[in-house]
């Protein structure tokens, strides 16, 4: 009988060509991941965990705005195994995040680090979900969206699709000339900006509907589609998470692509006066319209958001429940006697509460479902009201004042949604932890009693 194997027999031997081929695919599917809208601190935790899982401990990672770098110094070993990829741009791809997961939780329960790297560069190289007609569609469907929550009528509503189509249009001309989206966000929303004012010449040519046309209602659509690849949450969470230069580069992003998105309504505006077609600032708040079309307007824009970023079925119906959710919380808040800013946090934080804990039971991605679904709260009238009262104020000290102060309540709110976003997510992280404790736990207790224990 042959003596048993030594049990050292068994562990691999991580030497330096193992540990590099361990950093490699973890280090990829970390850029993946932040390319795809994943926060730094997951992406810290997924490369962390897949080196985990083939040996390699400890790692230290770094992840900034534009690189990732890990580090593994083996016990004894002269010099550290060290990685760094930089990360080129981000585009958020929610159905790749998606997959990405399941290959983390694939690899955590034994998959092999070859058939791991072959699943991993077929995740990469895998094509956008859906072509770019369907991604101009659903921009275009976010805006009928907003008109929608507006109480808009069906000329309006089709002037803001048709408006928010062309400005997305205009963009993806743009980037496949590779145009920085800069200079994109500000030719989207001047082409948004010049529409809207024509849509005046519908009433003196006496189309049915035309004299309850709000132009701005159609700008304020396309500034939330234009607002809605920002990443406003993902800024917020690396920012309360510690990843100071990774937070900076995404605030920095965000303030640019905002400002691109001002002056292109600033110099539409501008352009619009000069033909004559000058639009008159509003005196209040533009009104939303029934409770029941408010809430069809938010799962319409949720479902959109879901669409063009990529997300599969599962996301898309998680997001539309949620947006229902955040809208709720909104109007709960509101009812109450809250400011619009305090009422969007508060729908904000329970979307994303909700969100955290049905993306656990439900398998997707935590910032894909949260995004969209607090997308409808997105200020999108106030911004453009603003930016009206200032362009028009024709010396009006008080006009431009008032324009500023709305502009900087705008800027109120965008920041409520992103902190209340940001503390449900915080908040929700234990509940989620629990949640998968028991199920992990379940899980146990059904291998331990097999078929026939127990008899």
């Amino acid at each position: 009988m042959e003596p048993p194997a030594d049990t050292t027999d068994l562990l691999p031997v991580v030497d330096d060509a193992l540990s590099v081929r361990i950093l490699d695919l973890a280090v990829r599917m970390g850029e993946t991941m932040l390319v795809a809208g994943a926060p730094a601190s997951e992406v810290t935790l997924t490369i962390v965990r897949v080196c985990e899982v083939y040996g390699l401990t400890p790692v230290h990672v770094d992840v900034t705005y534009n690189s990732i770098t890990a580090a593994y110094h083996r016990s004894g070993a002269a010099r550290p195994v060290t990685l760094l990829r930089v990360v080129r741009g981000s585009t958020p791809d929610h159905d790749r995040l998606m997959r990405l997961q399941a290959l983390v939780a694939d690899i955590s329960t034994g998959m092999g680090l070859d058939e791991a790297q072959a699943a991993a560069r077929r995740i990469r190289r895998a094509p956008f979900r859906y072509p770019p007609a369907a991604v101009i569609t659903a921009q275009g469907a976010l805006a009928v969206g907003v008109a929608v929550m507006f109480g808009a009528n069906w000329l309006l509503i089709a002037l803001a699709f048709t408006g928010a189509a062309c400005a997305a249009l205009t963009q993806f001309a743009l980037a496949r000339a590779r145009v920085p989206y800069f200079f994109s966000q500000v030719a989207g929303a001047f082409v948004l900006t010049v529409i809207a004012a024509m849509s005046r010449f519908l009433a003196v040519l006496g189309v049915p509907g035309a004299e309850e046309i709000r132009p701005s209602v159609i700008v304020a659509a396309g500034i939330v589609l234009m607002l809605a690849g920002l990443t406003v949450v993902g800024a917020a969470q690396d920012a309360i998470d510690g990843f100071a230069l990774t937070a900076t580069g995404r605030i920095l992003e965000l303030v640019t692509q905002t400002i691109g998105v001002v002056i292109g309504i600033l110099a539409g505006l501008e352009t619009v006066r000069v033909m004559g077609l000058a639009m008159e600032p509003p005196d209040t708040a533009l009104p939303l319209g029934p409770p029941l079309m408010q809430f069809v307007g938010a799962s319409i824009i949720a479902i959109a958001v879901a669409v063009f970023n990529g997300a599969g079925g599962r996301v898309v119906a998680v997001s539309a429940l949620l947006s229902l959710v955040a809208w709720g919380g909104y109007t709960i808040a509101a009812a109450a006697g809250l400011e619009v800013a305090a009422a969007s946090g508060i729908g904000a934080f329970v979307a994303s509460f909700v969100g955290i804990v049905i993306a656990f039971r439900f398998h997707v991605p935590s910032v894909a479902v949260t995004t969209a679904a607090i997308l409808p709260m997105v200020p999108g009238a106030a911004v453009f009201r603003g930016l009206l009262g200032v362009v028009e104020s024709a010396g009006d000290t008080a006009v431009m004042m008032t324009g500023f102060a709305t502009l900087v309540n705008a800027a109120v709110i965008g920041i409520s949604l992103a902190v209340g976003a940001s503390l449900g997510l915080y908040l929700g992280q234990p509940v989620q932890a629990s949640l998968s404790g028991v199920t992990r736990s379940r899980a146990k207790l059904r291998r331990y009693d097999g078929p026939g224990r127990g008899r």
